[in-house]
């Protein structure tokens, strides 16, 4: 990675920061800075604590402290939950409520003020670029780790994968068919999201130096995002860290999006080398 980018990154970001006002304590005019007005905006009815931590990626301590300043405010409120007395629900008095209007209504005019300073065409322009950073900053968020085998996230993971297959092909799929963890000569790795699973693949010995990548799947919440290419990437490079120099994988003829990924991967179509009924293309890729 080079410090070039890295520079250019930190560069990028103190820009932005400081071009949107979000370095004041009066954000968007208002008596409170970033934080707390964010948070503000991410209350809607009967939100748990928690949710709000997991959501924004907050430290407990200071999501009380964010939230003690909105009581005192009188724009939240913080309630037992009524079915778990352990939990508790933050909620918006009816001025929090008004106040989160004020606060849409002045960042919606600030974003249509920046606009105005740009042509039609100089408009799309940043929309597009600004979708294609938030898609690269939040695969750059996703994690993915060999766990083992039996690892019950992965293991649900691969049950939606049956389910979806399931539904796709025409002839259905056998969830029995899904590798056993007591079969997987290789590795699983799993990709989560905020710690929510959100994809799974795995790769199997089928001989000296060649293994079988299996049971690639993304989140459909995920696609889009290149969490598949990621995947299939870590999945290639842990094989041949394990002495694999060939990969091998198979597809149904009506998954064309896996097809395609595989093509433009590096894989070059081959015989059949299962009996699996749904390996109806077959490919292979010299590592």
């Amino acid at each position: 990675m080079g410090t070039d980018r890295i520079e250019r990154i930190r560069d990028f970001n103190r820009f932005y920061t400081e071009r949107l006002g979000l370095l004041t304590d009066q954000y968007l005019g208002l008596d409170r800075p970033l934080g707390p007005s964010r948070l503000l905006w991410e209350i809607d009815d009967r939100t748990t604590v928690r949710e709000l931590r997991d959501r924004l990626g907050l430290d407990s301590g200071y999501l009380s402290r964010l939230l003690r300043t909105l009581e005192k405010q009188g724009l939240v409120r913080v309630v037992p939950h009524p079915a778990d007395g352990r939990a508790r629900i933050a909620e918006l008095t009816d001025t929090g409520r008004r106040e989160r209007v004020v606060l849409d209504d002045r960042s919606r005019a600030g974003v249509a003020a920046l606009l105005g300073e740009l042509s039609p065409a100089q408009q799309d322009e940043l929309v597009a670029a600004q979708q294609q950073v938030r898609r690269l900053l939040r695969l750059a968020t996703v994690t993915i780790t060999a766990v083992a085998a039996d690892d019950p996230r992965a293991r649900r993971c691969l049950r939606r994968y049956a389910a979806e297959l399931a539904e796709r092909f025409p002839e259905g799929y056998d969830e029995a068919t899904l590798t056993r963890p007591e079969d997987l000569d290789g590795t699983l790795l799993l990709a989560c999201e905020r710690d929510d699973p959100a994809g799974c693949g795995a790769w199997v010995r089928l001989t000296p130096g060649v293994a079988e990548i299996r049971h690639l799947w993304t989140d459909p919440t995920t696609r889009g995002l290149g969490l598949g290419r990621r995947l299939l990437e870590q999945l290639e490079t842990d094989a041949a860290a394990h002495g694999v120099g060939t990969v091998r994988l198979g597809t149904h003829r009506s998954l064309a999006e896996a097809i395609a990924l595989y093509r433009s991967s590096g894989y070059r179509e081959v015989d059949a080398y299962s009996t699996s009924p749904y390996n109806q293309l077959c490919f292979e890729k010299h590592l």
